[in-house]
């Protein structure tokens, strides 16, 4: 028999979304959940927090007319119901995979996607930018950004509401809130206040009032605003949640139910012709639709999924796992240790360390440079902070690292999660570049372990050992080895490790490349020297001395971007010996690198063990050759 069509099935546009009545809308919701349960519980992504946001997804593209009206959507995984109902359909069983679509927004793949979106907090001053940009141009055309999952913890999305607030014109801010934090006044009263509050007649008699009350004489005039003023603000300082919006210049209308289509179509219609800034707060649950993920959203925030390309389990636990055991480890023999996050407790392993010490444990929100700063004042005051933060996400914080804390020579340990290649989330999570924008900060000391036990030296030395900033960044990837019955031991500062003595070349891998050369030299029984780089900066000075006198050909592996990172700085430490030799450079290209599975994006970049091998044999021969 046929399957059984759906109401979604109809739907390959915004515009076949605006022709459904108001039951197959609801069923339409339905089907959209349905869709993103089966796709992300078979080939993995963000679950929780996608289900939330279907209903006023259906409900924004059902009222403003997409995509000559903008949405601008923030925490760019909330879009996947976004991408269902804007044509990608069909294709979004490749979300997140090899050649698929991406688990963000994306101006590249699709007209709908207007900014793109995987960092947070961005939302607000992008959508204002285009505001501005559509009143210069005299152009009609209304502009929404979508907040929330987090977002308004971010310091970038208050800076925006901040210069929103004197726009003469349409501009509405659409405040996902789904934490449930102010759920108690959703109710009868709140649902009256807001159908009210969004009247076009409530807001022409509301001003036809502010200007009748101009004609009366000056004091009187001044005293009945006043007074009218201050009723106003009064009762909504009692009812509504709203006062920093309006103290803004915002007005703030909500919050509403997330999950009432109704009441989302009213309002949003009731705004669509407004011509004053206003923010809607929307009041959603995630994981609405599967009734595991809504009561426990945080365990199901993302699914790895059950399709090909998954990682295969090791023995050892991954580097996040390792970390957290290690902050543990080094908390309870040192009174003075302390964690900083930015909204990651989990993804960065640190549930044990905040169980255990939650007197010791800050979280700052999604606000990367708070955290950073923070910590600066944590370590002014004799604490020693450990700041927990993703390597892509640690590029917002760059000003503070250099400012509040390089500048001052303050020992703050950073810790750096998912450095290199991530995989499925793509070019805004790929950690690639923080070999590179870290090497130029004077006074700083740069890492990367070649496995869990080096994972815990490192740390014990930038804690005790290093008088300024000490970064260690390590991948999203098993740690290898690790022995949590170990204690912790001091590494010289600047100094590498010969792994394996040979005579044709020297190889010289940084971080999670070194288990990678390893197999590579092994599988070939090449006569190189292999050398375990773990420092970036400062180099093994020595060392460099000694492989200039030794060796003609120099390979550096790392995976971070080529441009400004370990390799460069090797060539120039060279250079600086008359090294009359070639140095030949692996790692990330000056390019974007797309999502898939990592361990195919690795091999696309010639960063697996199977293509080191080749490289190297290739340079073995040619150098044998020559001699």
């Amino acid at each position: 028999m046929p399957e059984k069509t759906t109401i979604l099935d109809r739907v390959h546009s915004p515009a076949d979304l605006k022709k459904l009545d108001r039951q197959e809308i609801d069923q339409l919701c339905d089907d959209v959940r349905q869709h993103i349960i089966d796709v992300v519980e078979e080939k993995g992504g963000h679950f929780s927090s996608p289900l939330g946001v279907v209903d006023l997804t259906v409900a924004l593209h059902k009222v403003f007319d997409t995509p000559k009206d903008l949405l601008i959507w923030d925490v760019g995984h909330q879009c996947y119901a976004h991408k269902i109902v804007t044509g990608r359909r069909d294709n979004f069983h490749t979300l997140r995979q090899y050649d698929g679509i991406s688990g963000f927004c994306k101006r590249d793949e699709s007209e709908y996607d207007i900014f793109g979106a995987g960092h947070a907090s961005t939302s607000i001053s992008a959508a204002l930018g285009m505001a501005r940009a559509r009143d210069l141009k005299g152009e009609k055309q209304c502009v929404v950004a979508i907040i929330g999952d987090g977002a308004m913890t971010g310091g970038l999305a208050y800076e925006g509401m901040n210069n929103a607030g004197v726009l003469p014109s349409q501009f509405l801010i659409v405040v996902n809130d789904n934490k449930m934090s102010i759920s108690h006044t959703v109710g009868a009263l709140s649902h009256y206040l807001t159908k009210m509050v969004t009247n076009p007649l409530y807001n022409r008699v509301r001003d036809k009032i502010w200007e009748l009350t101009g004609i009366l004489p000056g004091i009187s005039k001044k005293v009945v605003r006043r007074t009218a003023h201050s009723i106003q603000e009064g009762i909504k300082h009692l009812l509504v949640p709203g006062m920093i919006f309006e103290e803004l210049g915002l007005r703030y209308f909500g919050p509403i139910d997330g999950h009432n289509m109704d009441e989302m179509i009213e309002t949003f219609e009731n705004l669509k012709s407004a011509s004053f800034p206003a923010v809607v707060h929307v009041l959603t649950r995630k994981g609405v639709g599967k009734e595991k993920a809504e009561t426990d959203p945080l365990k199901y925030y993302s699914l790895s999924g059950n399709g090909d390309g998954q990682a295969q389990e090791s023995i050892a636990p991954d580097y996040s796992k390792v970390f957290g055991s290690i902050a543990c480890q080094l908390a309870e023999e040192d009174k003075d240790v302390v964690c900083v996050v930015a909204a990651m407790r989990e993804g960065t392993g640190l549930v044990p360390f905040a169980e255990k010490h939650p007197d010791r444990f800050f979280d700052g929100g999604i606000a990367e440079g708070h955290a950073v700063t923070f910590a600066g004042g944590l370590a002014a005051s004799g604490m020693k902070p450990i700041v927990a933060i993703y390597s892509t996400f640690l590029q917002r914080s760059y000003d503070m690292i250099v400012h509040d804390i390089a500048l001052q020579k303050l020992p703050v340990l950073f810790c750096l999660d998912r450095g290199g290649v991530v995989g499925p989330d793509g070019p805004t999570h790929h950690g690639v570049f923080d070999l590179s924008f870290l090497r130029s900060i004077p006074g700083i000391a740069l890492a990367a372990p070649k496995d869990g036990n080096e994972l815990r030296n490192l740390m014990y030395t930038g804690l005790n050992h290093w008088k300024g900033p000490f970064v260690v960044r390590y991948p999203k990837a098993t740690s290898l080895v690790f022995d949590e019955s170990l204690a912790p031991e001091a590494v010289e500062v600047g100094t590498w490790e010969v792994l394996k003595e040979g005579n044709d070349l020297v190889i010289l891998a940084v971080g999670s490349m070194v288990p990678e050369a390893q197999h590579a030299v092994e599988k070939q029984n090449l006569d190189v020297q292999l050398v375990n780089a773990r420092f970036v900066k400062p180099l093994d000075e020595k060392m460099l001395d000694e492989i200039s006198r030794q060796f003609s050909t120099v390979v550096t592996i790392e995976e971070g971007s080529l441009e400004g990172g370990f390799g460069p700085a090797v060539l120039y430490a060279l250079n600086e010996r008359n090294f009359g030799g070639k140095v030949h450079h692996l790692g990330i290209p000056d390019e974007f690198v797309e999502h898939g599975d990592r361990r195919r994006l690795l091999n696309d970049l010639g960063l697996t063990s199977e293509r080191i091998a080749e490289t190297v044999s290739k340079l073995v021969t040619s150098t044998t050759f020559s001699q």
